[in-house]
C-alpha cells in the first residue's frame, strides 16, 4: 500500500491527477524556480487517460497534501509502442517566467531606489509577486536593464551587490533570502544511520588567494573623469598559499562599499563551494514528518569525509522511482553562501572530528 505521506497530486482546472509511476521534485536556495517532471504509464488498448494536461495550464503540486509548486506546465510529451502508453508531465514555478523571459520595463532605469523595490517592478512585468526576508537595502545610485537580458539576469546581477538570493517558494512568489533562513532541520544527516550514498567533488580550482572587484560610479559635479568613475576592491585569503588572483567586472553602478563587500563575499563563498557535497536519503520525510526543504541547516555526520559541522541545505530533490522513494540533498558550509564580516586566519589543523576546521570554522567557532 502507498504512503500517503509522500503521494503525489497534481491540479489543473480543479482537476487532481495522481497515481505517478515516476516523480522529480527539484527546489534549491540558488534556482529562482522549483521543477517537477511527473510521469504515468499504462497499458493500452483498453485503458485512455481522462483528460490529458495542456502545456500552458496553471498547476499546483503537492506532496501528502502539502502545496510545494505553484506555477505552469512547461511539457507534456508523449510516447508509446505497441502496449505501452508512458504521459510525462513537467513544469516549474511561476518564477520560471523570469527566467525565460526579458526584463522589459520601460524606462529600464532605477535611481535612488531600493533592491526591493526594483525587483519588485520588474518581476511585476510578468505578474510574480516578491516576498523580501531581508532587511530594506539602502538607496541604489542607478540600476539599468541591459539589452536583451531575462528579468532574472537583471534581478540576479542586483541583488549579488547585496549578497542576497532570488528563491522560490511553494505559492509560486519570488522570495528574496538570506542562506539559512528558513530554520533548522530536525534530523541530522549521519553515515551508518540515514545516508544511503555521497558525493563530493573537493574541487578546489575556484579557490583563490586574493579576489579583485572592479566596475564604475556616476560621476559628480565635484569628481569626474575616468580615476573619479572607476571602483575597485580586493580581499586577500591567507589560507591559500600559492598566488592565485581572480578578477571579477561588476556592471552598472558600483561604490566603494559595495565593491568591498562583492571581493570578502566572493572570498568567504569559494572555499564553502568547494566543499559542496551531494547526499542521498531514503524517502523525502525526516522522522518528525517534515518535507527536507532547502535553506535550512542542518548536522552532518561523516566520518568517511571528514564532517562533523552544521551544514546548509542548498538543494533538495524528491524521486520516486520503481525502487521507491529517495531524496538528494545538496548541502555546503554556511560560509558557501553567506558574507563573513571579518578576514579569515589562517589555523593549524586541530584535532577533532571534522577535518576542514581549521580552514572553515565549524559551528561559530573563530
Amino acid at each position: 500500500m502507498s504512503d500517503p505521506s509522500t503521494a503525489v497530486t497534481l491540479t489543473v482546472d480543479g482537476l487532481d491527477y495522481a497515481g505517478w509511476t515516476s516523480v522529480e521534485i527539484t527546489a534549491s536556495l540558488e534556482c529562482q524556480a522549483r521543477k517537477f517532471t511527473i510521469g504515468i504509464a499504462w497499458k493500452w488498448p483498453g485503458q485512455q487517460l481522462a483528460r490529458p494536461v495542456q502545456p500552458g495550464a496553471r498547476c499546483e503540486l503537492r506532496i501528502g497534501g502539502e502545496l510545494v509548486i505553484t506555477g505552469w506546465v512547461d511539457a507534456a510529451p508523449i510516447q508509446y509502442n505497441h502496449d505501452t502508453i508512458t504521459a510525462t508531465i513537467s513544469g516549474r514555478s511561476l518564477t520560471g517566467d523570469l527566467c525565460d523571459c526579458a526584463a522589459i520595463n520601460r524606462p529600464g532605469q532605477w535611481k535612488g531606489q531600493s533592491a526591493q523595490a526594483i525587483v519588485a517592478a520588474i518581476a511585476g512585468e510578468y505578474g510574480v509577486a516578491v516576498k523580501s526576508e531581508v532587511e530594506a537595502t539602502a538607496s541604489l545610485a542607478d540600476h539599468t536593464i541591459e539589452p536583451g537580458e531575462t528579468a532574472f539576469h537583471s534581478i540576479d546581477r542586483l541583488l549579488t551587490l547585496y549578497q542576497v538570493f532570488s528563491t522560490d517558494n511553494a505559492e509560486g512568489q519570488l522570495v528574496l533570502a538570506k542562506a539559512g533562513s528558513g530554520g533548522r532541520a530536525s534530523d541530522s544527516l549521519e553515515v551508518g544511520r540515514n545516508v544511503l550514498g555521497a558525493q563530493a567533488a573537493m574541487d578546489f580550482a575556484k579557490v583563490f588567494s586574493e579576489y579583485r572587484v572592479i566596475g564604475q560610479r556616476a560621476g559628480t559635479d565635484q569628481a569626474f573623469g575616468v580615476a573619479s568613475n572607476e571602483v575597485n576592491a580586493s580581499a586577500s585569503d591567507p589560507r591559500v598559499t600559492r598566488r592565485r588572483v581572480k578578477v571579477t567586472q561588476v556592471s552598472g553602478q558600483l561604490s566603494d562599499t559595495m565593491a568591498a563587500g562583492r571581493a570578502s563575499w566572493e572570498r568567504s563563498t569559494a572555499l564553502g563551494k568547494a566543499l559542496e557535497t551531494t547526499y542521498q536519503v531514503q524517502g523525502w520525510r525526516q522522522a518528525n514528518g517534515a518535507l527536507w526543504l532547502p535553506n535550512t541547516q542542518v548536522r552532518v555526520l561523516d566520518p568517511l569525509l571528514g564532517f562533523d559541522r552544521d551544514m546548509i541545505i542548498a538543494e533538495v530533490t524528491y524521486h520516486l522511482t520503481e525502487s521507491g522513494t529517495t531524496c538528494t540533498l545538496r548541502v555546503g558550509p554556511p560560509q558557501a553562501y553567506l558574507h563573513e564580516p571579518d578576514a579569515p586566519k589562517p589555523a593549524p589543523k586541530a584535532p577533532g572530528k571534522d577535518a576542514f576546521g581549521h580552514l572553515l570554522p565549524t559551528d561559530g567557532a573563530s
